[in-house]
């Protein structure tokens, strides 16, 4: 006996429902004419993840439920099928009883044109990323359905969402209501890593219960998260057995067989046997690579932007933000802008203008001189007396972040900022300057790792684009904010190797500045960057979003307050 599934791993967009149903629609019109009779979505699937506070609004909760049912109506047109979906629920769904008091991060199973069973999340996440007991109360009981297969051998699937997976009571419930396959549908974000930490986790979960487990995804951006997809399904023993690809849509085809040989009922173990495709794994550099180029992509498409514009200075980080942008969105799309101070150095014209041609893109040059001399101009009076400092670098970089705020006013553009997480941790940036703009693409990227992004991606070409986008010099020079003369990053910040180390065990493992010393690291480092970390939380505050690569970025994850005398 087989039976067919499908994990229909959509990119799906927040609040979309009228999209999103269609979108499901049509990947089980694909799955069910190639012959597979249960189809299943991700977490939250009609609505996209996360809504966060619109799973408040009753009329977004009743419109999600409404959606439901009519992808309900719609399905029944493929008879046979049955169709996992993802959904907020304020209640029954099927006889439309609703207590919006209570909203549950729910999924429904469809077949014949109706709502057959309606399943809650019983453990909701509240860490990291995850709001979940802002908006939803826990379900208390399992979920298992019947699915028919080729032989009219009905197969019992026990039906979890996400965060279930990650404790053991929710899949054992599901045993002992008699499923003899575990289904786990999910809105899980990425961060570098994370895949080997689901794909262990299930192998826990399959191993502990005796059952296979089908891990469904979905891909995509939405605001600072991504979801890479990598669906799978792991064996009774946790063996993978199939993998869907990374960062893009696809349909992972499964097979669920009986097995031949009938193992001993006291044994624990499952009679039933996966399989399908498997997408070979790939290294963190071209993972993280995707992922930033999938975040910028979908926030500019799914915001209905035409185009992007930043500042290409001929230093490190706006190179990489440009080769991310052209790899994201093509080189017709990209708009650089090189504003030259009477500090820029001719290298950086030089390799500014090599880098746009390399690219194809749409390449200016708007001197700040005249403004700058404006400025000083107007402020010569007050300003009298006294010697230039980090006042007359900030008008600098506050000029070059109007410059590009004007031309996004005008032309539509999404101005996209080029600081990365080394300069974010310890306010190595411009407030109202270089931070201006409306998509931070490396805010969450380490200093040290986006010199290591650049010379991955001039070995790589992922998206056909351009062989060697990154001039070599600007790899090897010492990086500069150019803001006066002969001026190293190291004048004001310790090697980045140093401050990379410290942002690393400080920001992301919450490690105590006793505990950095104690390992070696020099007390006045870690007390300098740590200092610098805790009074630029008011800069933090006002930068744009950004993709999300690690397990603790600058945004949901991290809420500290500005105002803060606590030292550890």
């Amino acid at each position: 006996m087989t039976l067919k599934m499908c994990v229909a791993q959509l990119n799906y967009v927040v609040g979309d429902l009228k999209g999103n149903a269609q979108k499901i629609i049509d990947a089980a019109t694909t799955a069910y004419d190639s012959g597979h009779r249960l189809v299943i979505t991700s977490e939250l699937s009609i609505c996209g993840y996360a809504a966060e506070d619109l799973f408040l609004r009753p009329s977004f909760v009743a419109a999600c439920e409404d959606a439901v049912r009519g992808l309900a109506e719609a399905l029944g047109q493929l008879p046979g099928l049955t169709v996992v979906v993802g959904h907020p629920s304020g209640g029954d769904v099927r006889s439309r009883s609703v207590s919006l008091a209570r909203r549950f991060n729910a999924a429904s199973v469809l077949r014949d044109g109706q709502v057959k069973h309606t399943y809650a999340k019983q453990e909701l996440p509240n860490y990291q990323v995850f709001d979940e007991r802002r908006y939803f109360v826990p379900g208390q009981s399992s979920c298992v359905f019947e699915v028919e297969g080729e032989s009219g051998e009905q197969v019992r699937i026990g039906l979890l969402i996400c965060e279930d997976a990650w404790f053991e009571a929710p899949a054992k419930s599901s045993r002992e209501a008699g499923a003899e396959l575990l289904l786990v549908i999910n809105a899980s974000p990425f961060h570098l890593g994370k895949w080997q930490e689901r794909e262990q986790m299930m192998a826990l979960r399959a191993h502990e219960s005796g059952l296979p487990v089908v891990y469904a995804h979905q891909v995509g951006g939405q605001d600072e998260i991504i979801f890479e997809g990598r669906s799978f399904a792991v064996d009774h023993q946790g063996t993978v057995t199939a993998r869907a690809l990374a960062f893009e849509e696809a349909l992972l085809s499964l097979s669920v067989v009986r097995a031949q040989a009938q193992i001993p009922p006291e044994q624990g173990r499952s009679h039933w046997a996966m399989s399908g495709p498997t997408e070979p794994m790939v290294s963190e550099d071209e993972d993280l690579w995707r992922a930033l180029v999938l975040g910028i992509r979908d926030y500019v498409e799914k915001n209905g932007v035409p185009s992007v514009v930043l500042g290409l200075s001929g230093g490190i980080d706006s190179a990489l933000v440009m080769a991310l942008a052209v790899d994201a969105l093509g080189a017709s799309r990209v708009r650089a802008v090189m504003m030259p101070s009477p500090y820029t150095a001719d290298i950086s014209w030089i390799d500014a203008r090599d880098m746009a041609e390399r690219m194809g893109v749409r390449y200016d040059e708007i001197s700040i001189l005249p403004a700058v001399s404006a400025f000083k101009a107007l402020l010569a009076s007050d300003f009298d007396g006294l010697a230039e400092d980090a006042t007359e670098e900030n008008i600098q970089a506050r000029i070059r972040g109007t410059l590009l705020m004007a031309l996004s006013n005008k032309f539509g553009s999404l101005v996209l900022t080029t600081g990365n997480k080394s300069e974010m941790s310890t306010g190595y940036c411009t407030l109202y300057g270089d931070m201006a703009g409306g998509f931070a693409a490396i805010k969450d990227v380490v200093k040290t790792k986006v010199f290591q992004l650049a010379r991955w991606r001039n070995q790589h070409d992922p998206f056909e684009t351009c062989q060697v986008p990154i001039p070599e010099r600007i790899i090897t020079r010492p990086p500069s904010a150019e803001l006066r003369p002969d001026q190293k990053d190291q004048d004001s910040l310790p090697p980045y190797e140093v401050l990379d180390d410290i942002v690393q065990r400080y920001v992301e493992n919450d490690e105590s500045i006793e505990a950095m010393i104690a390992s070696g690291l020099s007390p006045a480092d870690v007390e300098r960057v740590t200092r610098l970390i805790k009074i630029n939380e008011y800069k933090r505050r006002q930068a744009p979003v950004g993709v999300r690569v690690t397990h603790r970025s600058f945004g949901k994850d991290w809420r500290y307050p500005i105002t803060n005398r606590f030292r550890a």
